[in-house]
C-alpha cells in the first residue's frame, strides 16, 4: 500500500548462528531456514584465513557478522600479559575492520570456558543435552591432576575487575578506530568462583558495572538468555533493563540455577520466550540473535554435544515464528 497510510516494516532482528562444521552443507541449510549471519571461532593471527572463510559464507547469500571464542585473552585476564595478547587483539580488531566483521563476542573467565559436567542428560523424547553439577564438578576436579593444575593459580574478583579495566581502556578506542562492537558473554555457569578462580561476569549488577568502565557505544553485552535464567534474574525485565547495551543475543533456556542445571529444548524450559521476544522488540533490538547449546536429536549421538545441527533446524524455525509473530 502506498500514499500516506502505508505501513513500513519494523527492521527485524537477525537470525545467525554458529556452524559446526563450518561446511558447504551447513551454511547451505541455514541459508533455506532464513540464517542472516554466521558466527566464527577465532580464525588465528593472519588476515588470508579470515577472508576465506568470509567468501565461503557469502557464497550463500550470508554475512559474517561476529567473531566469539578461543580468543588470545587468557594472559590479560590474570594480568601477565607480556604484551603479545594485546597485540594479537589488537590485530584481530583491525582484521575485522578490513573484513568488515562488527561484532567480537568475548567472556573473561579466567581458566575455563564454559563448563559442563555431563553431556548426555535427557530432555524431551530422549534428546540429549549438556548439564551441569556443581557437586559433580568438585568431585571431578579433586581427581583430575589437570584440574588441580588449573586451581593451584587464584586470582580475585577484584584483581579481575582491575585487569579488564586495562584491558578495555586499550582496547575499546581501537574498537572503535575500526568500527568494531565489543560485546561480553557472561560467565557460564554464573558461579561466584570456579577451580579456585573468582568470576565477576556472573550477575545484573556486575554487568552494569561493565557498562560504567566506558560509556563507549562499542562496550556492550552480549545477553546469553540461558546464563542469565540460571543466575535467577527475570528474562524479559533484565532484557528491559539493559536495553541498548544488548548488541548481540544467545537465545537459549536452562532449567535449574547456577549450581545445578540442565539445557532445554528452546521451547521447553522454564523462561517465557514468547515474553523475551517482545522485550527485544520493546527495547527495539534488531541485531543477530542466535540458538545456542541446541540439543542432540535422534541420530546425532555421535556429534559436538551442544552444536549439532538438527537442534539448530528446530530453533531457527522456533525463533523465525517468535520474531515474525511479536513484530507483525
Amino acid at each position: 500500500m502506498n500514499g500516506p497510510h502505508a505501513i513500513h516494516p519494523v527492521p527485524l532482528m537477525r537470525l545467525a548462528s554458529v556452524l559446526t562444521p563450518l561446511n558447504d552443507h551447513h551454511l547451505a541449510l541455514a541459508a533455506q531456514c532464513g540464517v542472516e549471519e554466521i558466527t566464527v571461532r577465532y580464525p588465528g593471527p593472519e588476515l588470508a584465513p579470515l577472508r576465506q572463510t568470509k567468501a565461503q559464507i557469502e557464497h550463500h547469500g550470508l554475512k559474517l557478522g561476529i567473531i566469539e571464542g578461543y580468543l588470545p585473552i587468557e594472559k590479560l585476564k590474570l594480568g601477565k600479559d607480556d604484551g603479545s595478547d594485546m597485540a594479537a587483539m589488537k590485530r584481530l580488531l583491525q582484521h575485522m575492520h578490513e573484513a568488515e566483521i562488527p561484532l567480537l563476542c568475548y567472556n573473561f573467565m579466567a581458566g575455563t570456558d564454559w563448563v559442563r559436567t555431563k553431556l548426555d542428560a535427557k530432555e524431551r523424547g530422549g534428546a540429549l543435552v549438556t548439564a551441569f553439577d556443581l557437586k559433580e564438578a568438585k568431585k571431578a576436579m579433586s581427581l583430575s591432576a589437570t584440574a588441580n593444575q588449573i586451581g593451584n593459580e587464584t586470582i580475585t574478583a577484584e584483581a579481575l575487575w582491575t585487569n579488564l579495566e586495562r584491558m578495555l581502556t586499550e582496547l575499546l578506542p581501537v574498537a572503535e578506530q575500526y568500527g568494531v562492537t565489543m560485546v561480553m558473554h557472561p560467565d557460564d555457569p554464573p558461579l561466584p568462583e570456579f577451580a579456585g578462580k573468582a568470576r565477576i561476569m556472573n550477575s545484573v549488577e556486575n554487568f552494569e558495572r561493565l557498562m560504567r568502565i566506558s560509556a563507549s557505544k562499542h562496550n556492550a553485552i552480549c545477553f546469553c538468555q540461558g546464563t542469565f535464567a540460571a543466575m535467577g534474574v527475570d528474562i524479559p525485565t533484565t532484557i528491559r533493563r539493559f536495553g541498548s547495551q544488548i548488541r548481540y543475543v544467545h537465545f537459549r533456556d536452562v532449567r535449574g540455577n547456577a549450581e545445578a542445571f540442565a539445557e532445554t529444548f528452546h521451547d521447553n524450559g522454564p523462561t517465557d520466550m514468547v515474553a523475551a521476544m517482545r522485550a527485544y522488540r520493546d527495547i527495539g533490538f534488531t541485531g543477530p540473535m542466535r540458538p545456542d547449546h541446541v540439543p542432540q536429536l535422534d541420530g546425532e549421538e555421535d556429534g559436538e554435544p551442544g552444536y549439532t545441527m538438527m537442534g539448530r533446524l528446530f530453533a531457527y524455525g522456533y525463533m523465525r515464528g517468535l520474531i515474525q509473530a511479536v513484530q507483525s
